[in-house]
């Protein structure tokens, strides 16, 4: 250690960090508590000995009212009344000045001096005559109507190119009849035929919306007859042709006469 460095520390300049003694946490200790006995002796001073503050309220609205019951009223109504300008603007009559009163003047109506001429009432003549319910006039002329024929067209029957290949189809006369009131959309079937050209299965892929129209329809194609295969291979014995047929709706079906439930509805 140097020698500036040995006097400051003799003379006590010096603070030792590496102290940790008894005596600085006791110092700490006590400047917490005494820092506290402070905030409390103020508390305990400023919040409960010295009186709390008073607020004073703004003083009350004040009217003051003019009656004619004390001399101060008086004087001050007799002065308004003087300086009215109302009643400077106005005419005043003479205090000495008699009233003009109107004459009462009886109401006498203009019919009581001149009685108006009163008009005859015509005799009444009837007429025996009874009118005519067709009065003659000129006959017009009916052009005929011209009626069209609707122009019909058919409902027909599409087949996949599985069915197409085996020729032409027999198909039975059959007469279809709408349950409902909207127009159908065109039906889809899948249907299966054997070697022989019957159909052995039918099934509903799309809906025209009339399920008893589809139900026709699937009838119908059960019908159908496809000409028979020839000289099949042996590996397709007793095998089945699918295939799609698509049927779309013409103007040639009735309407059922009878009312009956929408087939849409659940």
């Amino acid at each position: 250690m140097s020698a500036p460095l040995a006097a400051e520390n003799e003379l006590g300049l010096i603070f030792r960090w590496d102290d940790s003694g008894r005596r600085r946490k006791l110092s700490l200790a006590g400047f917490i508590l005494g820092s506290l006995a402070l905030h409390a002796l103020g508390f305990y001073l400023f919040q409960i000995v010295y009186p709390p503050a008073i607020a004073l309220l703004p003083p009350p609205g004040r009217v003051s009212l003019i009656a004619p019951n004390s001399d101060d009223g008086r004087v001050l109504l007799r002065w308004l009344e003087a300086e009215d300008p109302a009643l400077a603007s106005t005419t005043q009559p003479p205090a000495d000045g008699k009233s003009l009163v109107m004459p009462t003047i009886q109401h006498a109506p203009s019919y009581l001096g001149r009685e108006p001429a009163l008009r005859e009432v015509p005799l009444f003549t009837s007429d025996p005559g009874v009118p005519s319910a067709n009065p003659p006039g000129p006959v017009e002329r009916r052009q005929p109507e011209i009626q069209t024929a609707p122009k019909i067209s058919p409902t027909t029957w599409r087949f996949s190119s599985e069915l197409e290949t085996l020729g032409a189809v027999q198909a039975p006369e059959m007469k279809f009849v709408l349950s409902s009131r909207e127009s159908p959309q065109a039906a889809q079937f899948r249907v299966a035929v054997n070697e022989n050209g019957e159909v052995r299965h039918c099934f509903l892929e799309n809906s025209s919306g009339d399920t008893s129209l589809d139900e026709q329809a699937r009838k119908y194609l059960m019908l159908c007859r496809f000409p028979a295969i020839l000289h099949p291979p042996s590996s397709t014995l007793n095998a089945l042709t699918w295939a799609t047929a698509t049927v779309e709706w013409g103007n040639d079906i009735t309407a059922s006469t009878s009312p009956s439930p929408d087939p849409r509805a659940p």
